[in-house]
């Protein structure tokens, strides 16, 4: 069985094709700078990627110059687009009523179309990547996999916010979370490793990336999660703020006469790690400059994971408990100064890394870094987002 995993950007469009006998990527891409100049990477295992300029006006070009490199007599690693078996899409935004995995028709695009204003960045492109699937491919199984979904068991005093009321029942303002289907996959992959049944185990996982969230769960599900109605919500990020006293926003709004649009740019595309340090938004660049000596760095540093920190402690709270703490995405699985700080004097919570593991983990593998005698098992799990939308999609095939 063949999956092709779509997760399309606003001028983006990644793919991978998936045997599910063996789970082995059969190749890989990304159509960047559609609807501009246009260009592409293609990977196929074994053999040297081909980057190339091309014309992508829209999404569904890309779609269709996707289908031509898979198919193609040299760059190609099937025949025949029949031998596809389904395509499995990454929607952020399933709103409240996908809360699991779902054969995308067009009920179902009409009601991601109506909640478009809630995921106006997201929203549009992974529906236009849909559609452009649909018409390329006319009667293939095309599956939603839905980064919300997997928030569907949290209880509604953990997502409805403390404003009147009216803002979630007419509005649907409340905490929706992202990053679940990374979330859903390291938590999963826990529960191998520890050789335990997931239904018995508590585990907070911390994705940390140029965005960043942290889940906890209990039993396989969601009890809570940092991301909120937006991605912008919770642990310090990139460019993003995270949690902060919203009045300081509406001060500065009236100090510096912003409009709404350029409040949320603030916060959005100016703060975060960029923000506190004016050097990067990528954690790399913040740590060598923190190496070097940049005390501005260390501080932002030291900012980042404990705002990690202290989500920890209160999912450790809430979950009364926990078995296995696990770190993955770009900063969870490359920075073990990040590491380091937010699990730095947690030993009352029973998580205690080695430090000399931690400095010296393998890059892009599973790796434990719990100290001996620790109560709680510490990971590094490298995400596989695509993989479980390809199992999921897979799974809905009748």
């Amino acid at each position: 069985m063949k999956i092709l995993v779509v997760n399309a950007g606003s001028s983006s469009l990644k793919y991978q094709l998936i045997d599910m006998s063996n789970k082995a990527v059969l190749c890989k891409g990304n159509c960047e700078r559609i609807g501009t100049d246009g260009k592409y990477t293609h990977k196929v295992p074994g053999r040297e990627p081909e980057k190339q300029a091309y014309s992508l006006p829209t999404h569904n070009e890309a779609i269709k110059l996707v289908l031509s490199l898979l198919t193609d007599p040299q760059k190609g690693v099937i025949k025949s687009v029949e031998v596809i078996d389904a395509v499995g899409h990454r929607i952020a935004h399933g709103g409240e009523k996908y809360r699991s995995s779902t054969v995308i028709n067009n009920e179902v695009l009409q009601y991601l179309e109506g909640i478009v204003p809630i995921n106006p960045l997201h929203g549009p492109p992974a529906i236009a990547g849909i559609r452009a699937c649909m018409a390329q491919m006319p009667g293939k199984l095309q599956v939603g996999v839905f980064d919300t979904g997997f928030y569907g068991d949290i209880p509604d005093y953990r997502y409805i916010y403390p404003l009147p009321l009216k803002y979630y029942t007419e509005q649907k303002i409340r905490r929706y979370g992202f990053h679940g289907t990374s979330h859903r996959y390291v938590t999963t992959r826990a529960a191998e490793l520890v050789g335990k049944d997931l239904n018995s185990l508590k585990i907070i996982t911390c994705h940390l990336g140029n965005g960043s969230s942290v889940t906890a769960t209990q039993g396989g599900k969601a009890i809570d999660t940092s991301m909120g109605f937006t991605p912008q919500e919770g642990v310090v990020m990139g460019t993003r703020s995270g949690s902060f006293d919203p009045t300081v926003l509406t001060y500065i709004m009236k100090q510096e006469g912003l409009t709404p649009d350029q409040a949320e740019d603030l916060i959005n595309k100016k703060s975060g790690l960029l923000g506190l340090t004016g050097i990067s938004n990528d954690a790399y660049d913040i740590q060598k400059a923190a190496a070097a000596g940049n005390e501005t760095a260390r501080l932002a540093q030291k900012i980042v994971a404990n705002s990690v920190k202290k989500l920890i402690g209160s999912y450790f709270a809430e979950l009364n408990g926990l078995d296995v703490l696990v770190f993955t995405a770009g900063i969870g699985e490359f920075d073990e100064d990040i590491r380091r700080l937010t699990c730095s004097n947690l030993e009352a919570l029973g998580i205690k890394i080695d430090l000399e593991k931690n400095d010296h983990a393998p890059r892009g593998e599973e790796f434990e870094l719990t100290a001996p005698g620790a109560k709680v098992r510490t990971f590094i799990i490298p995400t596989n987002e695509e993989l479980m939308i390809a199992r999921d999609t897979a799974a809905l095939i009748k």
